[in-house]
């Protein structure tokens, strides 16, 4: 059985960006799909704004480090610590602005598509300047040819620097880069020996950055002798490791699986990743295409695919953002939620990134996930705390008055930080006004919800608020929010 064209084009809104904004349920029902995938990519073409929000002074410090090098001078205790106090203050930036992209952008597509890859390519370092330069390589790259992206964020200061090939020289070779390049960004665990990354380790010695960030060959650190990696020998150096990689057919295996199973469904259709394997791998790993190739395949909205992902903290959080439009005034309070829920942006949990599906879920989180739209709803208190790690609350603990005067507040209704979110519900409302008051119901939950199991009507209206139309769809979309079902898109 098919479904509607409604449900069809919520599925497009959440699996190629993060769900529907504000667009009147006639609007979803009438328009063309083939319409929607097109406005998508072509929104999604131009190359985003880098986003800068590196505090200056600690630019010009990372910028004269090479000369302090130089000239064998250190930081000294006041530089070391502004350097500190401003990277954490810079990533949480990073987070927010970023976030915030992802709930505005009319990039939807990019921006999802770079969450993806964010978690792909894990990294995770406290130098604000080198991880908005890999989150700038991401973005650019999201949508273009994978060799371009993979090359771009293996030569980062932030990956290299990660995975210790910095410390990598032909003398003392450090496998630690090879390792993860071929296990997490390529061909995948099983797919290559130990001599493999011995040997690619060894092409890779020399490659290194600079305090900036910037990419730097050490000649004198490279092992020119000859390799044999995957079965080819020569005088391989890191580049040349990469285009082995690349020509692996594996990659492209290993690539749509992983897509496959975020775009798609968690479980796999051994049919549907091979056909678009073959066509990335034939088309040069053309990412744009691959995604082509999913929204428009009549299997991506087949029953079984709709409504059956868990969404991630950062899907959640967005999703309920673009769907009732808010302004947080205390935003940092989504940091928080998004280490609550297990996924906080730039804080991947190891190399291997967040490992997704069904380990977003556990009872605490779901208790969370449930609670957040009723929270927003009456600004209400969120008394959970994280584990105090200041390294992971990237400096929260040391922020200024505004903090403390939400504190102060938050502690007097019980403790925990207020989710002070001025929610827009005129024009949240408006898009049902056509919607006559018997079908109103069906109409939001339709609208809320990417699953055939809808809540039953008579057990939400023992929830809804019937005083008024206007505070019927409010309290409806709260209630109808606040459900497992919601969980899933």
């Amino acid at each position: 059985m098919g479904i509607s064209n409604q449900l069809k084009n919520q599925h497009l809104l959440w699996r190629a960006g993060f769900g529907p904004d504000t667009v009147p349920v006639d609007e979803l029902s009438s328009d063309s799909n083939k319409k929607l995938i097109k406005a998508i990519f072509k929104a999604s073409e131009k190359v985003p704004a880098y986003i800068d929000v590196a505090d200056p002074a600690i630019k010009e410090i990372y910028q004269g480090m090479e000369e302090m090098y130089r000239q064998k001078r250190q930081l000294t205790e006041e530089q070391r610590k502004l350097v500190r106090d401003r990277s954490r203050d810079g990533i949480r930036a990073l987070n927010l602005t970023w976030l915030n992209q992802m709930v505005h952008s009319e990039q939807q597509l990019r921006e999802k598509v770079s969450l993806f890859w964010h978690g792909h390519f894990a990294c995770r370092t406290v130098n604000i300047v080198h991880q908005q330069q890999l989150l700038d390589a991401i973005r650019r790259n999201a949508l273009g040819k994978f060799p371009d992206l993979l090359r771009e964020v293996s030569k980062s200061g932030a990956m290299l620097n990660f995975l210790n090939n910095n410390q990598n020289r032909k003398d003392h070779p450090n496998e630690n880069f090879a390792r993860e390049v071929m296990e997490l960004f390529t061909l995948g665990r099983g797919n290559y020996t130990e001599d493999d990354i011995k040997e690619a380790a060894r092409a890779f010695t020399g490659w290194g950055s600079n305090a900036s960030g910037n990419f730097v060959f050490r000649k004198n650190q490279h092992d020119t002798a000859k390799k044999k990696v995957l079965g080819k020998s020569g005088n391989f150096n890191g580049d040349d490791i990469l285009d082995i990689l690349i020509q692996h057919p594996q990659t492209a295996q290993y690539i749509t699986r992983k897509v496959y199973r975020y775009f798609v469904n968690e479980t796999e259709n051994e049919e549907q990743i091979k056909w678009l394997a073959d066509r990335f791998y034939k088309g040069g790993y053309d990412i744009s295409a691959l995604f082509q190739d999913i929204f428009t395949s009549d299997w991506f909205y087949d029953q079984r695919n709709v409504g059956s992902i868990i969404k991630s903290p950062v899907l959640l959080i967005a999703g309920i953002r673009r769907a009732i439009p808010m302004e947080i005034s205390n935003e940092e309070v989504q940091i928080t939620l998004q280490r609550l829920l297990g996924q906080q942006l730039f804080y991947p949990p190891n190399v291997a990134g967040w490992p997704g599906g069904k380990n977003w879920i556990d009872s605490s989180s779901l208790m969370l996930r449930l609670r957040i739209p009723q929270m927003i709803y009456a600004e209400d208190t969120l008394t959970l705390k994280p584990k105090d790690d200041d390294d992971q609350m990237m400096g929260m603990k040391d922020q200024g008055d505004r903090k403390q005067k939400m504190k102060a507040f938050a502690q007097k209704r019980g403790g925990g930080q207020v989710i002070a979110a001025t929610v827009n519900w005129d024009a949240y409302t408006k898009l049902f006004e056509k919607i006559s008051r018997e079908k109103l119901l069906p109409a939001i939950s339709s609208s809320v919800l990417q699953t055939s199991n809808s809540v039953t009507v008579s057990t939400l209206d023992k929830y809804i608020d019937n005083s008024s139309r206007e505070n019927y769809i409010r309290s409806a979309t709260i209630q109808l929010m606040s459900t497992p079902e919601y969980q899933l898109c």
